[in-house]
Parts: structure tokens; C-alpha cells; sequence
């Protein structure tokens, strides 16, 4: 669980710089400089748990599928400019903090045995939320 956290946030900071790289449009680029101080924030407090609670965090088939398609999207986006990478990247956004919201519902959270992992979970749950809500308004803005 530890690794899906930390893989997961460390995925969107890497799509946040691409963006930061790729677009000229001020409205991407302020959610892309958002997700990069929100998840590098919330990843140190991973790792600050993790490292406290004297867990090593390792890799699963889901942190490797995670990173697998995040380098398969990256490098897609990596090659995109203008208005089609804004809109590739936000519809990235919303796919992404969907499908990471439905992993800390449904599997996450239910399985964290660890009550300070479990509440960071928790407690993370609405930023996510707020999140995919932003990159939805910013790309319905792009398509107006």
C-alpha cells in the first residue's frame, strides 16, 4: 500500500512538469504547478510515515502497472505541444485521479492495516477529489 501511495503521487508530479514543459496555457499550467506542491507534499508525508513506522514500501503488480502506464502516457504527452497536449494531459488528469480515487476507496483504504496509514488514506481522499473536480472545470474551459 505504501509503494501505491508513493508511486501514485510521484506519477503526477512527473505529469505536472511535462505540463509545466509543454503547455502555454495559463490555466493548465496553474494545475499542473498545483499537483506538483500538493502530491510532492503529501508524498514526503508518505514517506515520513513509512520511514517512522519502519515499513520498507515495495513494489506490487499494482505500483508497476501504475508506473508502466504513467510511462507509456508520459511519453505520449512528451511529444504533444499546444492545444492537443492541454487537452490530452487534463483528460489524463481526470482519467487518473478517477481511476486513483477508486484504488483508495475500494482497495486501499479497506485493506490498510496500519490506523495512521489508513486515516493519511483518508484524510488524502478529498484533495484527490478536489483534484479531478479542477482538471474537469480546466478542461471544460479549454473546450469553450
Amino acid at each position: 500500500i505504501a509503494q501505491i501511495v508513493v508511486t501514485a503521487h510521484t506519477i503526477d508530479i512527473g505529469n505536472g512538469k511535462i505540463a509545466l514543459k509543454q503547455s502555454k496555457t495559463p490555466s493548465v499550467d496553474e494545475f499542473a504547478n498545483l499537483m506538483i506542491k500538493d502530491h510532492t507534499a503529501v508524498n514526503n508525508n508518505a514517506v515520513a510515515l513509512v520511514t517512522r513506522l519502519g515499513v520498507k514500501p515495495e513494489d506490487s503488480d499494482t505500483s508497476k502497472g501504475l508506473k508502466s502506464a504513467a510511462d507509456v502516457e508520459q511519453a505520449k504527452l512528451g511529444g504533444m505541444t499546444g492545444a492537443a497536449f492541454d487537452q490530452a494531459y487534463l483528460e489524463n488528469e481526470v482519467a487518473y485521479h478517477k481511476q486513483v480515487l477508486g484504488a483508495i476507496t475500494d482497495v486501499l483504504i479497506p485493506n490498510a492495516q496500519n490506523a495512521e496509514l489508513k486515516k493519511m488514506l483518508i484524510d488524502v481522499k478529498p484533495a484527490f477529489q478536489a483534484h479531478l473536480d479542477h482538471a474537469e472545470k480546466a478542461l471544460a474551459a479549454l473546450k469553450h
